[in-house]
């Protein structure tokens, strides 16, 4: 179905990047008329329709399934299935495997481990970063039940590709814990994900400098990621105006998780003795988030394919530039895993924590929620 809307309104079209498939899918199924103005009353009437079908679906997932909501999972599954199993096959038809396992044999896991424990740094300022925006539609949750929720969506995200996505989760256990209105969460967690995407765009545009061989100058996508900064910033400002009481500290984390997930591929690059210009390789690794918006198994298959095409354009190590994709891809499973533990234990995900403050979760009108 055409969706006109999306050409009018191009931020909620980045929602594409976004890990968590229910906005997506629900964004799919609205229709608006070329001629709407984009008004208050329009991303109100977005905001209800997104925010329910994410809250809709979340529920349906933690509730007893019917033979048609399995076959309809299993169909889902099925098809990230085949969608990772065709990108990795590409992968590997370029690429021959024995050069990726060549240097997984020669890896120093000395520095893998460190890559590890940077990556693992990343996700607490990740978490740290979302619980800005969590603060902007006052809830105060403490920090500690944020990174172990944050851990839970990673897990859902990763290991049941199948089922609820991360966010869906997220949305559908606050507004039951906390009676948060769907929406509010929905975009607490999509200016979350946009704040990623700028600070992704921002490190890009630094390092087109240092790779000679990017196709377009540098006052290009300079001057569109300027461009795209006030737009962004303007309509925020407009439109959602409670999203921007943190939105410059929120921003800076947004750098500080793309530095860290930089430095956690550098000190993999580190582990392979590697002498040559890293530029290229942290460049690629920053362009392959768009990977994001393939349907595959936690985004297997998909880096790989994009580090793989962007291999011949920057003159990079094919080989290289694969296990980099992999290496990234198993460090970020293995974080994951860590939050099954509060799948197992859901009872934990509060264990020790104060109680929320009175008053610390205002319920407003659906009417002044924008």
């Amino acid at each position: 179905m055409a969706f006109p809307f999306a050409s009018r309104f191009p931020l909620i079209r980045l929602q594409a990047l976004h890990t968590s498939r229910y906005p997506l899918q629900s964004l799919t199924q609205l229709s608006f008329s070329n001629h709407s103005p984009i008004t208050q009353s329009t991303i109100h009437h977005l905001t209800n329709c997104l925010s329910l079908r994410a809250m809709t679906e979340a529920e349906e997932e933690v509730a007893p399934k019917t033979t048609k909501q399995k076959v309809i999972n299993f169909l889902k599954l099925l098809a990230k299935i085949v969608v990772t199993s065709a990108l990795l096959y590409y992968v590997f038809s370029k690429v021959p495997l024995s050069k990726v396992k060549d240097h997984f044999l020669v890896a120093n896991y000395w520095w893998m481990f460190a890559a590890f424990l940077c990556f693992i740094l990343s996700t607490v300022v990740s978490s740290w970063r979302l619980l800005s925006f969590i603060k902007s539609i006052g809830l105060k949750l403490d920090w500690r039940f944020n990174l172990r929720l944050y851990l839970l969506g990673m897990f859902y995200n990763f290991l049941l590709p199948g089922g609820i996505g991360g966010d869906g989760y997220k949305i559908y256990l606050l507004k039951k814990k906390y009676n948060i209105p769907a929406k509010k969460t929905f975009w607490a967690l999509l200016f979350d994900r946009l704040s990623g995407l700028w600070a992704i765009g921002l490190i890009v545009c630094i390092l087109i400098v240092l790779v000679p061989q990017f196709p377009l100058h540098f006052f290009i996508p300079g001057s569109i990621f300027l461009a795209g900064t006030a737009i962004y910033y303007g309509v925020a400002r407009y439109f959602f105006k409670d999203y921007t009481h943190y939105f410059f500290t929120a921003h800076l984390k947004a750098v500080m998780v793309q530095s860290l997930q930089l430095l956690t591929i550098l000190l993999v690059m580190f582990g392979q003795n590697f002498t040559g210009k890293f530029a290229a390789y942290l460049l690629s690794f920053l362009l392959s988030a768009l990977a994001a918006v393939l349907p595959t198994i936690g985004g297997a298959g998909a880096r790989e394919a994009i580090f793989t095409k962007l291999a011949d354009v920057f003159h990079m190590q094919v080989g290289l530039a694969v296990y980099l994709s992999i290496s990234f891809y198993l460090i970020s499973l293995l974080v994951a895993i860590s939050g099954v533990y509060y799948l197992l234990r859901p009872s934990r995900l509060e264990e020790g924590l104060p109680k929320v403050e009175e008053g610390s979760v205002p319920i407003e009108d659906e009417g002044d929620i924008l």
